[in-house]
């Protein structure tokens, strides 16, 4: 007989049911081991049929899936130091105000002016709302200012306001002035040359030569003044420097009338011996002298601290270490020909508000609004 040896004779069960791919491994095994006990077909099926799963066989056990692997984080970036630096700074400040104004003003720049918008307190928290916390932490900032000019010399006060020197005074103080010396808190002297003035305010910047890393004051917000606030005064009355006293506002928006006349200014200066009596009007009426024709009219703070002849210049301050004005005019009956009971301050002062020097700043920086009226120093 012959075979056709192309093809083979396999006997049922010799080809396995194909496993499901997606069969898990519990499953394909039960199958395998099904597969392998299914009887031969009958009626001549070359490749059979596998029996049917046993429904006696225990199912698999449920498998729990697995958690896929999170992926690697990605590294963190550290952020450039100087920006963190900053950052930091800014909450600190935000935490306790005005006090970090000194570090802010470090790390951007000695001729950056130091302001605040709020009551943020400069003065240590233990002597917070006393005169002694207010003296300690402002007077570094308070400087006396010696001018000279032809007409004699005059004696004033000025507030730092940058750390390289810029000093905030009244034009009055340097108007005319060949030559102005200046001394810090410290005893320190210095040269300085005026930058800009505006006669209209009454108000002077002046730059002091090689100075750095001085003490700025905080520039406070003239608006939040109230009548009745308790105020602090610094300056050099009569030459004495650093001399602090103490009152309350007593009122706000007064119009003080000054000269604004040079030869007016220097004539005064002769009659005054170089004391820094300052004519001006208040009410009608003229005190320390007269005004001249030439004159202009500000709103000013009137405060009932003592303010005597130097004071002009010097600083107000509320009870948070900041500057709410300038010292500008005040009433002496010493210099008058009252009598000797009458001496002294009477509790007549006015103080340019702060927030009118903080908006002449860059006027004044730029040499003023009286840039062509030939103020210069040597």
């Amino acid at each position: 007989m012959l075979v056709d040896m192309t093809e083979s004779i396999r006997r049922s069960g010799e080809y396995e049911t194909p496993e499901n791919p997606y069969a898990t491994p519990y499953e394909g095994a039960q199958q395998h081991a099904y597969a392998q006990q299914t009887a031969e077909p009958q009626g001549g099926d070359a490749y059979g049929t596998a029996s049917p799963v046993n429904p006696e066989w225990p199912p698999p056990p449920a498998q729990p899936p697995t958690a896929p692997m999170d992926p690697a984080p990605a590294p963190r970036k550290r952020a450039r130091r100087p920006f963190a630096l900053l950052a930091a700074v800014a909450i600190v400040a935000a935490a306790v105000g005005g006090g970090t104004a000194y570090g802010i003003q470090e790390l951007t720049g000695s001729d950056t002016v130091v302001s605040s918008s709020t009551s943020a307190s400069v003065v240590p928290s233990s002597q917070k709302g006393t005169v002694s916390g207010v003296a300690k932490a402002v007077s570094p900032s308070i400087v006396e200012i010696s001018a000279t000019s032809n007409a004699g010399s005059s004696t004033g006060s000025g507030v730092i306001i940058t750390g390289d020197g810029e000093i905030v005074t009244n034009n009055h103080v340097v108007s005319g002035a060949s030559s102005i010396k200046v001394s810090t808190s410290d005893g320190t002297s210095y040269t300085a040359e005026v930058v800009g003035t505006d006669a209209s305010k009454d108000l002077a910047l002046i730059k002091l030569r090689n100075a750095s890393g001085l003490t700025a004051a905080t520039l406070g917000n003239s608006d939040g003044v109230q009548v009745g606030d308790e105020v602090v005064a610094i300056g050099s009355p009569e030459g004495l420097t650093g001399t602090v006293t103490s009152g309350i506002v007593s009122a706000l928006d007064r119009d003080v009338t000054v000269s604004t006349d040079e030869g007016q200014q220097q004539q005064q200066q002769q009659q005054g011996g170089g004391t820094g009596q300052w004519p001006f009007e208040f009410g009608g009426q003229e005190f320390n002298g007269d005004t001249g024709s030439s004159t202009t009219t500000y709103k000013a703070i009137q405060t009932d601290a003592s303010l005597n002849p130097g004071n002009s210049g010097g600083a107000l301050i509320d009870m948070n270490g900041n500057i709410i004005g300038i010292n500008s005019a005040m009433y002496s009956a010493s210099g008058s020909s009252s009598s000797s009971s009458d001496a002294g301050s009477v509790g007549l002062g006015f103080a340019i508000p702060i927030n009118t020097v903080k908006a002449d700043l860059d006027t004044l920086r730029a040499g003023g609004a009286d840039s062509g009226d030939g103020a210069s120093t040597s």
